[in-house]
Formats: C-alpha cells, structure tokens, sequence
C-alpha cells in the first residue's frame, strides 16, 4: 500500500539508487506494510531543478541531499513515524554513506478507498 517517491541530485550510480531503495522498502515493512508490496519512483535530477533550504531549522544540508515522500494509508502512531524516519537516516547512513541531515522523510497518510493498483479497481474500498 505505501508509495515512494525518492528524490536526488543526478550524478548516483544505480548501486546507490538501488540501496536507496532497499533501506526504504525494508524501513516501511518493519512498521507493517505488507512484504512484496514495493511501490517506488527515483527521480534524479539537474541542481537547478533541486531546489531546497541548506539550513532549514538548523540543519546543514548538502547537496547529497535524498528527499523520500510516503505516501500511506493512514492509521500510524507517531511513535511508528518517528522509527520509520529514524530507520531510514540512520540506515541509509550505513548503506551508502549518506549524512542523516541529508535525508529528507515525509509522510502523506491517505483513506484506504483512495487506492487503485491496477484494472480501475479501488481494492482497500469497503
């Protein structure tokens, strides 16, 4: 059921898109998504066209810079958000090197009816 959308500056090798991609999926799944439901889009793009605040709330960001958006059904504690942003900072970290203040996590939380993953179908509608 999540959806996610992964951010960053071109210039990442496919290992690194690839790791990217694990850390997130594996993050989502240690607070309940469903296994195998892997749903992500990378998008690399030009400096120009990856605009943020180097110093937002007093962090020093740097151009390493991964945003990830998830979006989700809703119903998450915040305890479980705050292990989701957690997880991803600090494994991202160990898998491909990338400082925590560089990684970027929000959530979009959704009514289940607000699904469709295939043949025009609202599968979570009741």
């Amino acid at each position: 059921m999540p959806l996610a959308r992964i951010d960053l500056r071109k210039g990442e090798n496919a290992n690194y898109r690839r790791e990217v991609s694990r850390v997130v999926y594996e993050a989502m799944v240690s607070i309940g998504a469903p296994a195998n439901d892997r749903f992500q889009v990378i998008a690399e793009h030009d400096a120009e066209n990856f605009v943020y605040d180097p110093n937002y709330l007093g962090i020093a960001r740097s151009d390493d810079l991964v945003i990830i958006q998830i979006t989700w059904n809703e119903g998450r504690t915040t305890e479980q958000k705050k292990q989701l942003f957690k997880s991803i900072a600090k494994e991202l970290a160990k898998a491909v090197g990338i400082r925590i203040e560089d990684v970027f996590v929000t959530r979009v939380d959704v009514k289940r009816e607000n699904w469709s993953f295939g043949n025009g179908i609202a599968q979570y509608a009741t």
